[in-house]
């Protein structure tokens, strides 16, 4: 169990959030009803087997901490619980609920033990990524998605690994769920314009004799599409953005805009994944601020770079 203090508020709340829910217990030692309540949330810790994780406040000893959640929800009692998800407070409850109130509560928030398992493959797959080891994460990246379809994260994971180890075949198998979604995942998006150059490329025409027909006409699309499609499928992204770059300049609409698709598409595969929960663990507005504000992973140049080229081109 957890003590929760300004010191380690941000760090084992705000941030533990990140990667899974957290529940506050806000108590006193004088409540009586924090008492009866206090074995029913630790007793449904140990229950849910790691998919919250629980801490305590003493309202006495960070009052600061107490009041700012308490006029965020409207709450002049204890004990009160607030739920943390991605760095924010999302939900909360007052008073010492019995035990099977307190798991409707929890289960509007808190992942089933299928999203869950998925999660933890997630999370090995990620390991095993970074190890090298990528028919193991392939592995354990279709476990996940079999044990939850509608997890976009791992599908897009998954379609990332099988496109690097060049399986195609099976990318576009697991592709096909969400191709027809009518508002498509930006992430998936991206994985989906990577595989339609990856299926592209063995009938593509050799470098050597695209560039011989750039040389003799630059606003030949096509086939300066064609080249980028190419050098996409390979993985050099910055050298298929040059190229997509240079149909954008001189004909933003091509194609319904092919070229600008894939280059954002490019853009997105080569974006860090973590940063998408530092944004959202970042205060917004009208939220909580005890802790301040959560440092962002640093972006990547070269993205930042092609970004501001694309910009300029568009407007």
């Amino acid at each position: 169990m957890q003590d929760i203090t300004r010191q380690n508020f941000e760090a084992e709340l705000v941030n533990a959030s990140l990667e899974q829910p957290v529940l506050l217990d806000i108590w006193a030692e004088w409540c009586g009803p924090c008492k009866a309540l206090g074995p029913v949330l630790e007793k449904l810790e140990t229950d849910y087997a790691g998919r919250f994780k629980l801490v305590k406040l003493d309202a006495d000893a960070e009052p600061e901490i107490a009041q700012q959640l308490s006029q965020m929800f409207g709450v002049r009692s204890i004990p009160f619980c607030v739920l943390f998800k991605e760095g924010q407070p999302v939900d909360g409850f007052v008073g010492a609920l019995p035990e099977g109130e307190v798991r409707k509560f929890l289960d509007k928030h808190v992942p089933s033990e299928d999203e869950q398992a998925a999660e933890d493959q997630l999370a090995e797959a990620e390991e095993l990524l970074a190890e090298g080891d990528s028919e193991a994460a392939i592995d354990r990246l279709q476990a996940a998605l079999a044990t939850n379809p509608g997890n976009d994260a791992a599908r897009y994971d998954y379609l990332r690994a099988l496109l690097s180890a060049g399986r195609v075949a099976d990318a576009r198998k697991a592709f096909e769920p969400v191709a027809g979604a009518i508002v498509p995942d930006l992430r998936l998006s991206a994985a989906g314009h990577w595989l339609a150059a990856m299926e592209a490329a063995p009938a593509a025409r050799s470098d050597e004799a695209l560039g011989t027909v750039l040389a003799a006409n630059k606003r030949d699309f096509d086939a300066r599409f064609e080249l980028a499609q190419s050098l996409f499928a390979r993985g050099e992204f910055t050298r298929a953005m040059d190229e997509l770059l240079e149909i954008v300049m001189r004909d933003k609409a091509w194609k319904d805009g092919l070229a600008r698709k894939n280059y954002v598409s490019i853009l997105e595969l080569m974006g860090k994944p973590a940063s998408a929960k530092a944004a959202a663990a970042a205060p917004k507005q009208g939220t909580l601020e005890v802790a301040g504000k959560i440092a962002t992973a640093s972006a990547d140049p070269v993205v930042d770079a092609y970004r501001r080229k694309l910009s300029m081109a568009l407007f």
